[in-house]
């Protein structure tokens, strides 16, 4: 899971600042790198490093971001390690000098390699599926302007959308991209199932039209820009550097399935995603959870409903007036610690889980509470959530998840564990919550969670990919050998 954006901007600016900023708003998305890389009429000017945006950027760096067109991206790392050669966008300067941020992640990636480097002679410098991504649009749009003369100007709207169309035949898995051509203009595509977000938006600065891409919506509205749609699944946008927009669908059969993960944990509930409220969904959810608690547990003498922060709280405020019990803020949070899901390393996460959250003894103490979170994946932090509600004095302690049991590994580019390490593993609900410590848990049933999700009926969405619970992958061809050797690769011990 990665954040992306780009911008073509009017003439005369510069895009860097503006970069940052929406960087800066989507850094939720990533916490692991940052870069940017933008582009004037005839060169390009980057900075990317591992950290946080605010700690990559000074201000000599924005200053430096020349040119009225860039991209930029924040790295939460699934493929590939954490090194700082891994920080995106990439950049390769044959042909026209070609960057690219990536949203996803490839099952092919080894498949893909290979063909670089036998067929076109590229040799990939990293282990990011994103650089191979990189090397083979640009692969692609060198076979396709061979034999024209004209440098630059050779080069023809119609020349990309063929290259992502041969992209979108050779590569499985998940990819939102902005690409950037210097000199020329940006490109944005999404692969066919439209896994991974990323919209589009606009803005007239002295009669110039200014697009702005992004994974979500929310960096729109922060940067003062009209959103304007999602790109489509398939779909290729090109905004050349004078303004003019070109759009195609570079697939044959595109099929909408994004991912459902992004409503329950990784996006900002004041983003839409494909037309659907990310806070509406979760507002559903936490409608979904209460009438479930209601019929498993109608005398359930539950005196405060309790949110994990922060992506706990929406749902939890939705509960609280369904189930008509006092909604309570009784975990503090340190907002200076990251997201500890997104951390590398279980031993890391299990330090942070305290530094994280503190209790209000006063909402806990000689109180039968319900504390709700997005999800439950590993445990161990459910568990020690569970321990300090218990510490701070509470009687009972009931536990309540918005999503259903995580089960299955997330292949499309969210770094689940290996699933002997889900606590869910083999495990029925009773046990699970034996395990936090919980005097009894409830999950969302899959069915109320798609559903929370599809909104008002004002989407053309039909499914979602929801893999990570049903085992139902949508893209690739994602079979036992591909999982046990995913499984090898992301178990924590391998990352230690």
């Amino acid at each position: 899971m990665c954040g992306i954006i780009g911008i073509v901007g009017h003439p005369s600016t510069s895009v860097g600042n503006t970069l940052y900023d929406g960087l800066l708003v989507l850094q939720h998305r990533g916490q692991d790198a940052a870069g940017i890389v933008t582009s004037d009429s005839e060169n390009i000017s980057h900075r990317r490093a591992n950290g946080l945006v605010r700690d990559v950027f000074r201000l000599r760096h924005i200053q430096n971001l020349q040119g009225s067109m860039g991209i930029g991206h924040v790295r939460y790392p699934t493929a590939g390690s954490s090194s700082p050669s891994e920080a995106q966008p990439f950049y390769t300067n044959s042909p026209f000098g070609v960057s690219l941020a990536h949203n996803g992640n490839l099952t092919n990636p080894e498949t893909i390699i290979d063909s670089l480097l036998q067929r076109d002679h590229r040799r990939i410098n990293t282990s990011s599926d994103s650089e191979a991504l990189l090397n083979l649009f640009a692969a692609e749009i060198q076979r396709s302007v061979n034999g024209k003369i004209g440098g630059l100007s050779a080069l023809s709207e119609d020349d990309v959308f063929t290259s992502i169309r041969a992209i979108n035949d050779t590569v499985e898995g998940s990819y939102s991209v902005v690409a950037m051509i210097t000199g020329w203009g940006l490109v944005a595509f999404r692969d066919p199932f439209g896994i991974r977000p990323l919209c589009m938006g606009s803005c007239e600065v002295d009669g110039f039209t200014e697009v702005l891409f992004a994974s979500e919506s929310v960096a729109m509205k922060t940067l003062g820009f009209e959103i304007q749609r999602d790109v489509l699944p398939g779909e290729a946008i090109i905004v050349r550097m004078d303004g003019k927009i070109s759009t195609k669908i570079c697939h044959d059969s595109p099929v909408h399935r994004p991912c459902i993960f992004e409503h329950v944990y990784f996006a900002r509930p004041d983003s839409r995603m494909d037309g659907v409220s990310v806070h509406g969904a979760r507002l559903r959810m936490g409608a979904a959870l209460a009438k479930r608690i209601t019929e498993k547990y109608p005398r359930h003498s539950i005196d405060a409903v309790i949110p994990v922060p922060d992506s706990g709280r929406i749902a939890a405020l939705e509960l609280a007036r369904e189930l008509d019990v006092p909604y309570r803020e009784g975990f503090v949070k340190n907002r200076y610690i990251g997201r500890t899901f997104i951390m590398p390393g279980q031993e890391i996460r299990k330090d942070s889980v305290r530094k994280k959250l503190n209790t209000i003894f006063h909402e806990f103490n000689d109180k039968v509470i319900l504390i709700v979170d997005d999800s439950i994946v590993r445990g161990n932090t459910s568990r020690r959530i569970v321990e300090m509600a218990r510490d701070a004095g509470a009687k009972k302690v009931y536990f309540a998840s918005s999503a259903p049991p995580v089960i299955h590994p997330n292949v499309y580019g969210i770094d689940m564990p290996a699933k002997h390490e889900y606590v869910a593993h083999n495990r029925s609900t009773e046990d699970i919550a034996k395990v936090i410590g919980a005097d009894w848990l409830i999950y969302q049933k899959l069915e109320d969670l798609v559903e929370a999700c599809l909104g008002a009926g004002d989407t053309n969405l039909a499914k979602f990919d929801c893999s990570c619970f049903d085992g139902k992958y949508v893209a690739g061809h994602i079979d036992q050998n591909y999982l046990d050797k995913l499984e090898t690769d992301r178990k924590d011990s391998a990352k230690a």
